[in-house]
């Protein structure tokens, strides 16, 4: 069977990069603290830097308050990136021209509907064209308009080594199928924007809930139909739970931070900590206590776990 192993260009004269990339369908929450104080601490812990990227292309979930509220408890956490915050939102013209240039020979047109693919766990290429059709790319980005639009994925494993989970193999095809990268009402899925952006940020390092450790694959196989750079670094944080044993999320009805006072912020970053299996820091400002973190971060404790613990 082909198999392909993600192999990043050679790093060792470029610069870390590291992200946070929430998207605003609510304040963040505990769960998703703990990923942006463990991204930031590994980050700065060896010299890189740190962006923030608000994916917010789902106009109907994501609102503007909920954007500029995660900006304000980041501030307040002392959770300070580097450089622009990048906008997904006011950047679709890109996704849109990459999707119909770059990306034509291998994306086609879906009109099938949620009753024709119930059932189906992967999806079963009803509206895949003939190889000969699809060779013509010249009238494909006339006939994707009003359609959801799909992309092939191979059917080979893909393999790269998670700095946390260890080595991960899948076959995106078998796993994921192929994904929708653009809704009918041309909404850009989360596929697209994240790999192109990861690519043209020049992230090196991913560090992430492990609820998206079966996207990977499909990510590192579009960053190479693009021949954008590779990700070096993937690494997937267990996840934080209820008192349920469920992911703690908005689905969730997660409670939301509250970063109103300096006392509340210290007692957050200490709960992350805590959650994270790091050494104590000394009760200071925010930032102070973010860069003893950094200065002990270590990730071993975490390997190979699932869960973090419960959020209370």
């Amino acid at each position: 069977m082909p198999v392909s192993i993600n192999r990043p260009a050679a790093t060792f004269t470029k610069l870390a990069v590291g992200r946070f990339a929430p998207s605003p369908t609510g304040a963040l929450h505990l769960g998703s603290l703990t990923t942006a104080i463990a991204s930031y601490c590994h980050i700065k812990s060896i010299g890189g830097r740190w962006l923030l990227r608000i994916e917010d292309t789902d106009h109907q979930r994501c609102l503007p308050e909920f954007s500029h509220q995660i900006l304000l408890d980041l501030e307040r956490l002392g959770l300070h990136w580097d450089g622009e915050v990048w906008y997904q939102s006011q950047r679709e013209a890109i996704y849109n021209e990459l999707l119909e240039d770059t990306l034509l020979p291998r994306v086609y047109g879906c009109q099938c509907s949620r009753k024709q693919l119930a059932g189906h766990e992967i999806y079963p290429r009803y509206c895949l064209p003939e190889a000969s059709v699809r060779r013509h790319v010249d009238q494909k980005s006339q006939s994707l308009a009003g359609k959801k639009v799909r992309i092939e994925l191979p059917d080979y494993s893909i393999g790269f080594l998670d700095g946390i989970q260890g080595m991960q193999w899948a076959n995106p095809q078998r796993r994921l199928g192929d994904v929708v990268l653009r809704r009918a009402d041309g909404t850009i899925n989360y596929f697209l924007a994240a790999s192109v952006d990861d690519g043209l940020q020049g992230i090196t390092h991913v560090m992430r809930g492990l609820d998206i450790l079966p996207l990977t694959s499909a990510q590192i196989a579009i960053m190479q139909y693009l021949t954008l750079p590779a990700v070096a670094h993937w690494y997937h944080l267990p996840l934080v739970e209820n008192q349920y044993g469920q992911k703690l999320s908005k689905q969730n009805l997660a409670t939301p931070i509250d970063t109103s006072s300096k006392h509340h912020c210290q007692r957050l970053i200490q709960h992350a900590l805590l959650l994270l299996k790091q050494p104590k820091v000394e009760i200071d400002t925010p930032e102070m206590m973010l860069k003893q973190a950094t200065q002990q971060w270590q990730h071993t404790p975490l390997h190979n776990q699932s869960r973090l613990g419960h959020s209370s």
